[in-house]
């Protein structure tokens, strides 16, 4: 009886295969939302739409050209068609798998296609093609100058695969505070000055200096260092005000791009490649984490590159940190035998959970791109996460109990050659309930 409620209870955690058109739904996801992991379908789809976005700033800079764009208006016209449709067809399916993203599936099929169309970079997407079908159905319902405008909104899709971009934008909103006190006392000096000049420079320069607004351009050209020399004082002290006005601008506007530059610098070299959400994502043992879950856990990981025959863990070593593999591929040797981990996997997880040493040597075989995850860190995680431990110790549970099974197939064929594992698997055999 005991058996049969077991066998009942693991029928009903068995998880239903998906229908197909999801199935197919997931497969264009992986690619289109790929998070920058290496793979050849991602890289072909990713560079053949770089080079189109590429190609049309480029078409959209020689049409402007009148001998150009006269002789060659037919080659123009259906380059733009075609490039057009190609955006469209790439805009709706990326809504169509959007919901395949937790962070707005979770808001069910239709609002979470809303959600994810308000996203900035969709909104960029959705206004590169848009005007241009208007204007294919409609020649005249757009100006040209317009027209050419959106087009070179397309330059701005490329945004969607720079991971260093959304690094910068990062820093930005870290540093806010910072820079909106920098921009505060920019302001002030900007109106200081400019009233200065107002009372000194008025009487004298009346047609430039005789009201508030003159003055206060006056004010931005000389603290921008830009100085266009069309307002320039006449007076002694005008000119003393002018000189603290210029080095106050040299010294005010330095300010904010020290607190961008440096901190960006900072936050690239701490990882030696960009983690970005839907790398994370992507990994076996993370998916099916909440988005909030899965957000934390890419604030405390850290990249690494590392070159073929690399020695990443010893076995009986303190073990400090847990990898996990975003690329490459690597032999990791237990006491009971060998096995191959490559994209997916991961390794060291028992030294972090138990705090004990590491059970395994692995060495890199390839070179490798490498997220780690700190002892240390990973305590926290558990504390404001519990259900992330709960779901780390079943998966080293079922792991160990794979690399037994498969010693003893390896043991009944003879053979000492390492075979593929596929972590993967345990992921899914492991409660993935996070929130």
């Amino acid at each position: 009886m005991a058996r049969d409620g077991r066998s009942r209870k693991k029928k009903q955690q068995r998880v239903a295969p998906r229908p197909a058109h999801e199935s197919l739904r997931r497969h264009f996801y992986l690619i289109l939302e790929a998070g920058h992991i290496l793979n050849w379908r991602v890289l072909l789809f990713e560079t053949f739409l770089i080079t189109l976005i590429l190609t049309n700033v480029i078409a959209v800079l020689l049409d402007s050209v009148k001998g150009i764009g006269d002789r060659y208006f037919t080659f123009f016209y259906w380059f733009e068609t075609i490039s057009v449709l190609i955006f469209a067809v790439e805009y709706c399916t990326r809504l169509w798998v959007a919901v395949e993203d937790p962070r707005y599936g979770a808001y069910g099929p239709f609002w979470g296609r809303v959600r994810y169309a308000a996203s900035p970079v969709m909104v960029i997407d959705f206004f590169s093609f848009a005007p241009s079908i208007v204007n294919i159905f409609i020649p005249s319902a757009l100006d040209l100058r317009v027209l050419r405008l959106f087009r070179l909104l397309r330059l701005m899709k490329i945004a969607r695969y720079s991971p260093a971009l959304s690094t910068l934008i990062e820093v930005i909103k870290a540093e806010r505070r910072a820079l909106l006190g920098t921009l505060l006392l920019i302001l002030c000096i900007m109106v200081i000055s400019a009233y200065l000049m107002y009372v000194i420079e008025g009487p004298v320069q009346p047609d430039k200096f005789g009201s508030l607004p003159s003055a206060l351009y006056w004010s931005v050209t000389t603290l921008t260092t830009t100085g266009y020399g069309d307002i320039t004082p006449v007076t002694a002290i005008g000119r003393v005000v002018a000189g603290i006005t210029m080095m106050f601008g040299l010294a005010l506007f330095a300010l904010p791009v020290g607190i961008v530059a440096t901190n960006f610098v900072t936050e690239i070299h701490r990882r030696d490649f960009v983690v970005t959400w839907s790398m994370i994502s992507h990994l076996p043992l993370f998916e099916g984490f909440s988005a909030a879950a899965v957000s934390d856990v890419m604030n405390v990981l850290r990249s690494r590159m590392v070159r073929e025959h690399t020695q990443l863990t010893l076995a009986a070593v303190e073990g400090t940190e847990m990898f996990f593999i975003i690329s490459g591929t690597a032999r990791a040797e237990y006491d009971r035998g060998a096995i191959q981990l490559g994209p997916g996997d991961f390794f060291g997880e028992t030294a972090v959970l138990t705090s004990t040493p590491y059970d395994c040597t692995v060495v890199a075989r390839s070179t490798m791109r490498l997220l780690t995850l700190s002892g240390a860190d990973f305590q926290q995680l558990t504390r404001k996460h519990p259900k992330l431990k709960r779901r780390f110790e079943a998966v080293v549970t079922r792991k160990g109990q794979k690399i037994e099974a498969r010693v003893r197939r390896q043991e009944g064929r003879g053979t000492a050659e390492p075979e593929e594992f596929n972590l993967g698997d345990l992921a899914e055999e492991a409660p993935a309930d996070i929130e």
